[in-house]
């Protein structure tokens, strides 16, 4: 379902212990009530997705959604 209203892109940042990756995503500032950008279903499906994917450590298919940064330990 769309929301009426102003759009604007907004990097969203998802954790993992081990990953954290950067997905570009819209937001909508709805015509109605323009105090919060908001996001869509669809929105918060890819976030869920990008989640449990990290998770996961689907990393070749994180990389199709964003950037891709990986803890790496000290020597």
């Amino acid at each position: 379902m769309r929301i009426p209203g102003q759009r604007v892109k907004r990097t969203r940042l998802i954790q993992t212990d081990r990953l954290i990756v950067a997905v570009d995503v819209e937001q909508v500032i709805p015509a109605e009530d323009p105090s919060e950008p908001c996001y869509e279903s669809e929105t918060i499906e890819l976030l869920r997705e990008v989640h449990e994917r990290a998770l996961a450590g689907d990393i070749d298919w994180l990389k199709t959604r964003g950037k891709v940064y990986q803890l790496v330990e000290a020597a």
